[in-house]
C-alpha cells in the first residue's frame, strides 16, 4: 500500500498508531535499560554512577539536538523514510555498544543512538496526530504508550540476559533482535493526508470554535520551558529506581520488576492522559498530572517494603505518562498542521534536555552524598517549577483570548 492508497483508507490511521507504538517501544526500551546496565558496567570498568548516568544523558541531549532537524524534514517530506532510517540505526548502535572498551566509545554510540535513531522516530507522533480528526488525544495516547511498555519490558528482558550472558552479549542480542523487528515495522509507515490550500497554516480552533489566540512560537516556547522541568522530575525514578532498590539489598530481578510495574502503569497512564486531554483540555490535563507526578516522586526514597514500592511505582507511572501524553496533545491543539512536526520536535527536544539533566543530576548528587534522598528532592523541586510555569501559561492564554474577543468586537 502506497501513501495515496493509505490516505484513502481512514482505518490506516490506527495502523499508524500501532506502528508508532511498536517503534517507540523498542527505542524507549534502551532508555529504560540504562539503569540496568549501570552496575554491570561499573563493575567491569570501574566507572562511577555519575559517569555512567552521562550515557543516558548522551542519548537525551543528542536526541534533543537532532529532533528539530528531523521535524523540519518531516514537515516537508513526511516521516516515512526518516522512520526507516532511525529504525535501522537502533540495532546498529546496540551492536556497537556490545564492543565498547572506553567511556569515549560508550558515549559516542549512545550519541549516535539518540541523534540518528531515537531522534529520527520523533516525527511519528506528529504523523499520528495528523492522521486523526477525532479522538486525537486518545490516538496519541495509545501511540506513545508504546514507549512505556518498552521501558518496562525491555529492561526486564535485559536484566535476565545480563544475568545469563553478561552485559556485552546482551547488547549484541538486543541489537540483532532490534534489526529483525524494527525494520519490517518501519516499512509500514505512511505519510498522512496533506491539508489543501491554506488549511495547513491556519490556527487550530479551540473548543468554542475560535482560533487559538497565541502565535505558534509563543505557545511552543511556554510548553517547552515547562517540559524541561517536567522531565527533570520524571527522569530520576526512570534512571535510578533500580539502583535505589538494589542499594537496599533488593535483588536485581525484583528491583527491575518495580520498574516494570512503573512502565506498564505508564502505558495505561498515557492512554488516560490522552483521553483526559480530549475531555477537559490538554493544558488542564497536563497541570493535573504534573502536580500528581511531583508529589509522587518525593516519596520514592522514603517508602519501604516492596508492596509500597509497587504501589508508588504504579501511581508514578500513571502520572508521569499522563504528563507525556498531555504535552504532546497540547502542541497538536495549538499549532498549525504545516508546523506540527517541528513544533513537537522543539517540545520533545526540551523534554530530552530535561531528561538528560535529571538523569545526570540523580547520579551526580548520589556520588556527592552517598544517598538518593536529595536526588529525588531535587526532582520534586523541578516539578514545582513546572507546575508554576503551567499556571502562568494558563492565565496567559486567558488574557490573549480576552484581547482577541475585544479586537473582534471592535471590528
Amino acid at each position: 500500500m502506497n501513501d495515496t492508497e493509505a490516505s484513502a483508507n481512514p482505518s490506516y490511521a490506527w495502523v499508524m498508531a500501532a506502528v508508532t507504538f511498536s517503534l517507540t517501544g523498542l527505542s524507549f526500551g534502551v532508555l529504560g535499560s540504562a539503569g540496568v546496565f549501570l552496575k554491570p558496567l561499573a563493575a567491569e570498568f570501574g566507572w562511577s554512577r555519575g559517569d555512567l548516568s552521562l550515557g543516558y544523558t548522551a542519548i537525551t541531549l543528542s536526541t534533543a539536538a537532532s529532533t528539530v532537524i528531523w521535524g523540519i524534514f518531516a514537515d516537508r517530506y513526511g516521516a516515512r523514510w526518516i522512520a526507516l532510517f532511525g529504525a535501522s540505526v537502533l540495532g546498529v548502535c546496540l551492536l556497537l555498544l556490545s564492543q565498547i572498551e572506553t567511556k569515549t566509545q560508550f558515549y559516542a554510540y549512545y550519541v549516535l543512538f539518540g541523534a540518528l535513531g531515537h531522534g529520527a522516530l520523533s516525527p511519528l507522533y506528529a504523523n499520528v496526530g495528523l492522521w486523526f480528526k477525532r479522538n486525537i488525544g486518545l490516538a496519541i495516547g495509545i501511540a506513545i504508550s508504546g514507549g512505556a511498555v518498552g521501558q518496562g519490558a525491555v529492561p526486564m528482558i535485559t536484566s535476565l540476559l545480563i544475568e545469563a550472558r553478561g552485559w556485552s552479549a546482551t547488547y549484541a542480542i538486543l541489537g540483532a533482535a532490534y534489526l529483525l523487528i524494527a525494520i519490517p515495522i518501519a516499512l509500514l509507515v505512511r505519510n498522512p493526508p496533506r491539508p489543501e490550500g491554506n488549511a495547513g497554516s491556519e490556527a487550530p480552533k479551540m473548543a468554542d470554535g475560535t482560533p487559538f489566540p497565541l502565535p505558534p512560537a509563543v505557545a511552543v516556547g511556554w510548553v517547552a520551558f515547562a517540559v524541561i522541568f517536567c522531565c527533570i522530575t520524571m527522569s530520576v525514578p526512570i534512571v535510578h529506581l533500580v539502583p535505589l532498590l538494589t542499594d537496599r539489598g533488593i535483588g536485581l530481578e525484583v528491583a527491575v520488576s518495580a520498574l516494570l510495574v512503573l512502565m506498564l502503569a505508564g502505558a495505561v497512564g498515557r492512554i488516560i492522559g490522552g483521553k483526559l486531554a480530549d475531555t477537559i483540555g490538554p493544558l488542564q490535563s497536563y497541570m493535573l498530572m504534573s502536580a500528581a507526578q511531583t508529589i509522587a516522586v518525593f516519596f520514592f526514597p522514603l517508602v519501604t517494603g516492596m508492596a509500597s514500592i509497587y504501589v508508588l511505582s504504579g501511581l508514578f507511572g500513571v502520572f508521569y505518562s499522563g504528563v507525556m501524553a498531555a504535552f504532546i496533545v497540547i502542541v497538536r491543539f495549538m499549532v498549525p498542521a504545516n508546523y506540527l512536526a517541528r513544533s513537537m520536535a522543539v517540545v520533545s527536544a526540551a523534554g530530552w534536555v530535561g531528561m538528560g539533566l535529571g538523569g545526570w543530576q540523580g547520579g551526580f548528587v548520589f556520588d556527592l552524598t552517598g544517598d538518593y534522598i536529595w536526588s529525588f528532592r531535587n526532582a520534586a523541586a523541578a516539578g514545582v517549577i513546572n507546575v508554576s510555569i503551567l499556571v502562568l501559561f494558563f492565565f496567559s492564554i486567558k488574557r490573549a483570548r480576552i484581547r482577541f474577543a475585544a479586537a473582534q468586537f471592535a471590528t
